[in-house]
């Protein structure tokens, strides 16, 4: 006997519950902090099987180049993110997609694009490779996961892989040897590190840091590939879960006066404790510098002393998290770093008239 499938959107207060039960289950504050245009919910025999969640009004704009490419030859298309994704039925899960995409043509999008929930500041890639060399390693805090049969469904129906990350495993061995050189380089222009303030417990001085490294990470990230902003509340909101794990010293910033220049947030690696191991490994999570502060070597200078305090702490091993292959902040740890995980960002072209009855 062959089920039933149906895809439906998600009008009810019903469907919502069966739409974030799924899992991973999410919550209606986070579904309305993010503002999808729509919702879709595949059901099989009456049973909800799969859920996305589609961007067009604030999907990010299709970048002129990414790095590591050819020049964009299709300026003019329109991307629709594909987000939220869940399935535990691959034949539902193809009707899902192809109905996401059919919504996203209707809508005037040239281009699918997913994992993405709308911004590369949410949810987003899938993990496609979980080893190098045949050596497995856990996953770590924070570090997104996913059935390995969800970037299969997204083949299934077409899309391929577009962009490509990877995490990579430094081992550290004593004070950087790069610090002292990025150290004079950045005090020739007036740059000093510091870490953040240490009474974190209090929320207006934690409020008043985390201010100032969200306009300094709008300001940085706003020439990478996919940007889109979020607002200063759900950006906050995103620090809130891991501001009791903070270890203040693992967080610099980089200042000029009294303008923010560049920020790295690391922190350790507490799923190694979730697991009964002793905690020996930082993850370097956010780097951030200023536009105008590019070529002066203060990425470089952040990620030194991270691993030099880290060191010094204690820690004998450094994760550089959920980079961009091509980008800037993977060539500064190219040069100690091995990778160890591997990330992908699927897309589907659009063609005119596909979808049309």
């Amino acid at each position: 006997m062959i089920s039933v499938i149906s895809v439906l959107s998600v009008t009810t207060l019903d469907q919502q519950q069966e739409f974030c039960s799924l899992a991973p289950s999410l919550n209606s504050t986070q579904i309305d902090q993010q503002q999808a245009d729509k919702h879709l919910i595949a059901y099989v025999a009456g049973h909800a099987v799969a859920r996305c969640s589609l961007w067009w009004r604030s999907a990010p704009s299709l970048p002129d180049q990414l790095p590591g490419q050819r020049p964009n030859q299709r300026p003019n298309q329109r991307i629709g993110c594909i987000g939220h994704y869940a399935a535990t039925d691959r034949v539902a899960a193809a009707e899902l997609l192809n109905s996401a995409c059919a919504e996203l043509a209707a809508a005037g999008c040239t281009l699918a694009v997913g994992p993405l929930d709308g911004s590369t500041f949410r949810s987003y890639r899938f993990v496609t490779q979980r080893s190098y060399q045949g050596t497995v390693r856990p996953p770590f805090l924070l570090e997104p996961d996913n059935p390995d049969s969800w970037p299969t469904d997204f083949t299934a129906v077409g899309f391929r892989p577009w962009i490509e990350y990877g995490s990579a495993l430094a081992a550290l061995q004593g004070d950087d040897p790069r610090l002292e050189n990025f150290s004079s380089l950045a005090a020739t222009h007036g740059i000093q590190l510091r870490t953040l303030d240490p009474d974190v417990s209090d929320p207006a001085r934690f409020d008043k840091e985390l201010a100032r490294i969200y306009s300094l990470v709008m300001a940085s990230f706003a020439a990478n590939p996919l940007f889109s902003p979020i607002s200063y509340v759900e950006f906050a909101a995103q620090y809130a879960p891991v501001r009791k794990l903070l270890s203040p010293e693992l967080v610099i910033l980089a200042e000029r006066e009294d303008e923010l220049a560049g920020f790295l947030f690391a922190l350790p690696d507490f799923a190694q404790a979730q697991r009964g191991e002793t905690i020996d490994t930082v993850i370097l999570k956010t780097l951030a510098v200023l536009p105008s502060m590019t070529g002066l070597g203060v990425g470089s200078l952040l990620a030194a002393t991270v691993h030099t305090k880290a060191y010094q702490l204690g820690y004998r091993w450094a994760i550089h998290a959920l980079m961009h292959l091509e980008n800037h902040s993977r060539r500064i740890s190219s040069h100690n770093a091995q990778p160890f995980r591997g990330y992908t960002l699927f897309a589907r072209t659009l063609k005119p008239n596909e979808f049309a009855p």
